[in-house]
């Protein structure tokens, strides 16, 4: 777990922001495109479209209809989260952004803010069962909050663009918004409150304390503002990583399994079969050892680095191999076979292990790239000797 004042150094590796500046000058020049206060009555007012699978209605507004949604998901929602999870149009997972109602809301009812990634608004939306409330979508490119506010697109500028866009003035009489604490790297909320007169609360990290710290009057407890990593959230991220592993890899596993065929006392594919196959099922644990059994065994693992926890899970699969392949050891092919497997599974866990850096709470932003300076060269170089040691046993055979 990590406090809330740590977070701002992690998540998908990003880059620190920046924005965070008092300078009345500095501002204008970080936000040249953000009209005055007392200009944003002038600006267009730009709704979401209403060809959204999710939009029950509409309610009547001074900014003319506003979409309404509902709290209760639907089959449709739950199956896109599961293909999502899975990587299956991941980066189409959006919503429009814009102003959004909830259940009936008034002038007086809360604005919380989120991204228009879909997930991150179902997430939100289904928490708030029976309330009414306004939700303004940020326009984040379909990524998540706390990755696009390190990135940049949950930040200080497009909150003041969508507060402007979605004509947030003339429909609430507060000025009041509330953001999900992850987005805090992100946001520099005092500069929100002097160009926009909003002023930003930073809610909890999980969606499902929201109606909790609404009937607290917007206050968060300990608890609200500390961020887990529990084996449950270590899983849900296990799919999406095992799909791009298994694509990157598809490729190699073919070359693997007809430079398999190469050398030996049999034929051509006898070997390929023989030496290309276990080639292909090492590989593959390889990747089940750094993209599923790393984040499931990560707290118990030895180490802080990622790539050191996933060279564990590594060592301990390549010796399994082994164990079971019981390669001739008295004759030289066998022993290159073995060193092969012994540093090309440990290498290609390792890469894999290092994937779920961003997600985690586990280390800072310097530390990532302290990690990956360090760890990179070394599971590059175990790589190519393994190759070496693999490709000559084949050669030699």
């Amino acid at each position: 777990m990590i406090e809330e004042q740590k977070l701002s150094k992690n998540c998908c590796n990003a880059k620190e922001n920046e924005v965070c500046t008092s300078d009345k000058e500095t501002a204008t020049h970080i936000f040249p495109m953000i009209t005055p206060l007392s200009a944003i009555s002038e600006v267009p007012v730009s709704l979401p479209g209403h060809a959204q699978p999710f939009v029950i209605g509409s309610i009547e507004t001074p900014i003319g209809l506003v979409l309404q949604v509902s709290s209760a998901l639907t089959w449709r929602d739950h199956w896109g989260t599961i293909k999502a999870r899975w990587g299956v149009g991941r980066m189409d997972y959006t919503i429009e952004p814009g102003i959004y109602a909830l259940g009936n809301p008034g002038n007086e009812s809360p604005v919380l803010v989120t991204a228009n990634y879909k997930m991150s608004f179902d997430r939100l939306r289904e928490a708030l069962s029976g309330r009414n409330a306004w939700i303004l979508i940020m326009d984040t490119d379909g990524i998540n909050v706390w990755c696009a506010a390190g990135k940049g697109t949950f930040g200080t500028e497009e909150l003041l663009r969508r507060i402007m866009l979605s004509g947030l003035t003339k429909i609430i009489t507060h000025r009041e918004l509330i953001l999900p604490q992850l987005s805090g790297p992100g946001v520099a909320a005092h500069q929100v409150k002097k160009l926009s007169g909003f002023r930003v609360h930073y809610g909890p990290i999980r969606a499902v304390d929201v109606p909790s710290y609404l009937d607290s009057g917007l206050k968060a407890t300990p608890e609200m503002r500390v961020k887990t990593f529990t084996l449950r959230e270590r899983i849900v991220l296990i799919p999406i990583e095992l799909v791009a592993a298994f694509k990157a890899v598809l490729l190699i596993l073919l070359a693997f399994f007809l430079l398999g065929g190469l050398g030996g006392p049999a034929g051509y594919w006898a070997n390929a079969i023989n030496y290309g196959l276990f080639a292909i099922v090492a590989l593959l644990t390889a990747v089940i050892a750094g993209a599923v059994l790393t984040p499931i065994l990560l707290p118990i693992l030895p180490g802080k680095a990622f790539s050191f926890k996933g060279f564990i899970t590594g060592i301990l699969a390549a010796a399994l191999l082994l164990v079971v392949r019981n390669p001739d050891l008295t004759l030289w092919p066998g022993r290159l076979e073995a060193l092969a497997w012994f540093f090309l599974v440990p290498a290609c866990a390792a890469y894999l292990a290092m994937n779920f850096t961003g997600a985690s709470t586990y280390t800072s932003l310097s530390g990532v790239k302290k990690e990956m300076r360090l760890a990179l060269p070394l599971e590059i170089g175990a790589g190519v000797a393994g190759l070496g040691f693999w490709l000559t046993s084949r050669i030699i055979a």
